[in-house]
């Protein structure tokens, strides 16, 4: 067994005591099993992949935290008519899988580039960035069910994917689930179509910088060095040297408000339609039905205005990132007290001056805001 480290020492964020014991695993069935014989002996449990969205009390984490180091992407199936049938165990840096699919000519997840952590950790997030969600391309999700002690797998229609959330995120939730879910993912598959030109492009800042139009559609390759190239100026891509990139990722989900509460936001406070985040091709959420009754703003937007500007904190151990006001990034030498405290801040003031309470994105491991 390796030596139990800190928290700090696998997480993006650079914070977090020490275990109380630490396991590497490096296949499904180790990974079944470590988790199963924690819970049978009620020892929390904590599986970590990339640790990029996670925020542990500096006291640490009191039981098993078990690391998936698993990195590989299988190819299942791959012809013209039903395109590339991947499976991808959950240990599996996001970034080999991306840099696949453009490699390969497999369309729907160059969008998705420079997004940290380990794949299994995408369907439970429905992460998403640049007009694509991972919801676009999963096919199922294989899982270990905590509570009945076998496995289960997740076809698409049955993971109720939205706006970076999925049944497997609200199962850490229920019942007693936490900080790990109820159901713990082993492998996703993922279906892709071929083709050398990416999905439409959906988001305007990336089809400004690609010198397209929306809806258009650019080189794989171009589209994902586009997109981090966004996201390294905005601290967004890890990089050790870089301390604005010492974060948990975006702090703060976007907020989803009834339409009344959107109305009473200033004017120029964004607004975008709300859609079904399960797709009918790679594009991503943005061709579902939309929603009339809710609107999604910017949470960038809303801590900007209430007066926590790019680098709010410094010259303090932890600050608003200089280069995008969603990120809490930690300088070293903070704690993560620190960094509640400042997001509590951030919370409180955009409640106050909008009256719209920010939902922290992160999990928070023995911490609460």
């Amino acid at each position: 067994m390796p030596d139990v480290p800190t928290l700090a020492e696998l997480t993006t964020l650079h914070l977090g005591g020490p275990a109380a014991r630490y396991l590497e695993v490096d296949s499904a069935d180790a990974l079944v099993e470590a988790v199963r014989a924690a819970d049978d002996a009620r020892e929390p449990v904590l599986v970590v992949g990339g640790g990029s969205n996670l925020v542990v009390a500096d006291r640490g984490f009191p039981g098993l935290v078990v690391r998936d180091v698993r990195s590989d992407v299988h190819v299942d199936a791959r012809d013209t008519c039903g395109g590339a049938s991947i499976t991808v165990p959950a240990g599996t840096p996001w970034h080999v899988v991306v840099d696949s699919a453009v490699e390969q000519g497999w369309v729907g997840v160059e969008a998705l580039a420079g997004i940290p952590g380990a794949t299994g950790a995408t369907p439970v997030q429905n992460v998403g960035a640049y007009g694509q969600e991972v919801s676009g391309v999963v096919s199922t999700v294989r899982t270990w069910d905590r509570e009945r002690g076998r496995h289960r797998t997740f076809a698409v229609g049955e993971l109720g994917f939205g706006y970076r959330t999925s049944v497997l995120k609200r199962s850490m939730r229920e019942d007693g689930w936490g900080p790990t879910p109820r159901f713990v993912v082993l492998e996703v598959s993922f279906q892709l179509r071929l083709g050398t030109l990416s999905a439409p492009v959906g988001y305007g800042e990336l089809a400004r910088r690609l010198g397209v139009e929306v809806g258009d559609r650019a080189p794989l390759a171009d589209v994902r060095d586009a997109v981090l190239e966004l996201r390294t100026g905005k601290g967004m891509v890890v990089d050790p040297a870089d301390h604005d990139t010492w974060s948990a990722g975006s702090f703060f989900t976007n907020p989803v408000v009834p339409a009344g509460v959107a109305d009473a936001l200033p004017e120029a406070a964004p607004r975008y339609p709300v859609r079904s985040s399960v797709p009918a091709t790679t594009t991503g959420p943005s061709l579902g039905a939309v929603d009339p009754t809710l609107v999604k703003t910017s949470a960038a937007w809303l801590i900007e205005h209430a007066g926590f500007t790019k680098g709010f904190g410094l010259p303090g151990p932890v600050s608003i990132s200089t280069k995008h006001t969603l990120a809490l990034t930690h300088r070293g030498g903070g704690s993560t007290a620190e960094l509640l405290a400042l997001a509590r801040q951030v919370r409180d003031g955009v409640r106050d001056a909008f009256g719209v309470v920010l939902e922290p994105e992160p999990v928070l491991v023995g911490a609460t805001l």
